[in-house]
Order: C-alpha cells, then sequence, then structure tokens
C-alpha cells in the first residue's frame, strides 16, 4: 500500500511539473520577441502561483498566509502598465513599469521581513527581477547571489532572469553560457527547449549561423519525435513551436530535413 501512495505522489507531481511548464511555456511564447524585462518574472509567477496551489491542502495557517501575502505581492508585479486607464476602472493597473516595481518591491520587502524561508527566498528573489526596472546594476548583483541560493526554484529562476538581463545588455557570451547551464539541468522551472531556444537566439545575434541552426534543429526534432507513456505523439510546447519558425527563416533547407511534424492526438479516429 505504501508503494502504490508513493506512485500516487509521483504522478502528481509529474502532472503538477507538465501545469507549470506548459503555462510557464505560453507566457514565454506571448511574451518573445518583445525585450520586455519581466518575462522571467511572469514565468515565476506562475510557478509560485501553481506550488501554492499544489501546497495549500497541507499547508497550515501561518503557511497559508505567507501565501495569500505573496500572492497579493505578485497580483501587483503582473498588473498591467496603462497610463491613461478607462475612466471608472478598477482593475489594478501603474501608470509605468517603474511605478509597479517600486509598489511590488515594497510588498514583497513585508513578506521577506515577516516570514521565514522559503518565502523570504522567494520574496529576495522577486525583490531583485523587480528592481531590474529600478536599479538595474543593484538587482544584477543581488541575481547573482540568489543564483547560488540552496533553494532550487530561486536560483534556477535567478540565473535565468540573470541571463536574459545580460542578453538584453549585449553580454552576449556571459548570457549564453549561463543559458547552456540551464539547458543541461533542465528544470521544472526552466526547460532545456527554453533555455537552448535562448542560446540559439543568442547565436544568430552573433552571426553563428550554423551552430543556431543545429540547436534550433536539434529542440524541434526531438521534440516531433517524443512519445507519451502511451506511444502518442507529446504535444509541442511553446518553446518547440517558435524553435521550428526560427530555423525555418534561419536556414529553409535544414527545417526541410525536420521529420514532418506529428498530427495532433486528440483527432477523431
Amino acid at each position: 500500500m505504501a508503494r502504490y501512495k508513493k506512485r500516487a505522489q509521483e504522478l502528481k507531481h509529474d502532472a503538477f511539473r507538465d501545469k507549470t511548464m506548459g503555462i510557464v511555456d505560453r507566457v514565454a511564447n506571448k511574451l518573445e520577441g518583445k525585450g520586455r524585462t519581466i518575462l522571467y518574472v511572469l514565468g515565476a509567477i506562475v510557478a509560485i502561483g501553481l506550488i501554492a496551489w499544489f501546497w495549500t491542502s497541507r499547508a497550515d495557517k501561518k503557511q497559508q498566509e505567507a501565501y495569500r501575502a505573496l500572492g497579493r505581492a505578485i497580483e501587483i508585479t503582473s498588473a498591467p502598465v496603462t497610463p491613461s486607464p478607462s475612466p471608472g476602472s478598477t482593475e489594478l493597473n501603474f501608470p509605468s513599469e517603474k511605478d509597479r516595481a517600486d509598489r511590488a518591491v515594497k510588498e514583497f520587502q513585508a513578506v521577506a521581513a515577516k516570514y521565514g524561508d522559503p518565502y523570504r527566498e522567494l520574496a529576495r528573489y522577486f525583490i531583485a527581477a523587480n528592481k531590474l526596472v529600478l536599479n538595474r546594476s543593484e538587482a544584477i548583483s543581488e541575481l547573482e547571489g540568489l543564483s547560488k541560493s540552496s533553494n532550487e526554484e530561486v536560483a534556477i529562476m535567478s540565473k535565468f532572469a540573470l541571463a536574459q538581463a545580460k542578453e538584453e545588455d549585449g553580454q552576449y557570451d556571459a548570457a549564453a553560457a549561463l543559458y547552456d547551464e540551464l539547458a543541461k539541468k533542465n528544470s521544472a522551472f526552466v526547460s532545456s527547449d527554453t533555455a537552448n531556444l535562448r542560446l540559439a537566439l543568442i547565436y544568430e545575434k552573433q552571426g553563428k549561423k550554423k551552430e543556431a541552426g543545429d540547436i534550433l534543429f536539434s529542440i524541434v526534432d526531438a521534440s516531433r519525435k517524443a512519445k507519451d507513456a502511451e506511444g502518442k505523439a507529446k504535444t509541442a510546447s511553446a518553446a518547440a513551436r517558435e524553435a521550428a519558425t526560427k530555423l525555418e527563416k534561419l536556414d529553409a533547407s535544414r527545417y526541410a530535413q525536420l521529420p514532418p511534424e506529428p498530427p495532433p492526438s486528440d483527432l477523431p479516429m
């Protein structure tokens, strides 16, 4: 009986991981190419939100209070920026990214001051990520420290945030090294496909067309060949779909060598 319970917990965790990565991929795909420094923040928002949902049934009163505090701060981080909101609108919004980031930092600082780990460490990550809009050099220094955190989620997301910041600053070699490291880890918070896609785009910016094409081809090839436990084709991630689009534009002849895209697995028989 204990063995079956353990397996049930593993299956529940796998479902949680799949749901987390699917939503993070959709968020990343939606914002791809827009130069948003908050891309990784939104990815973390989804991950943290689902983690909170997953553990709520086990959480005691203090834990639930901490999750609610994080949730309120996260709501601010994800609020829209609308310089001219509609008259009478009650939706939470801010006139600028700086205003939103400043408010979010204060909220997360309150969480960090009141609760212990893992909430304090998570709050520290969000503080650093939001500071990229307010004080970039200080934020990068904090992310570098957090990338060595003993909290795996915080370490991974901080490293991804750091890689994106360096990419935006034109420090391509440094960003590429971080993306490569993240790709090898293939964590629940930053998948190999996501990290490798960013790495390929850096190579493209550096004029390394072959290297970029090799990575993009590998992502799409593996995705189109992937099967689930029942032997059915897996649905391609947002990163894999983006990689296919990029490869077709970068090297049409290499794109033509890919295996055909599998039909949707939910088609009627």
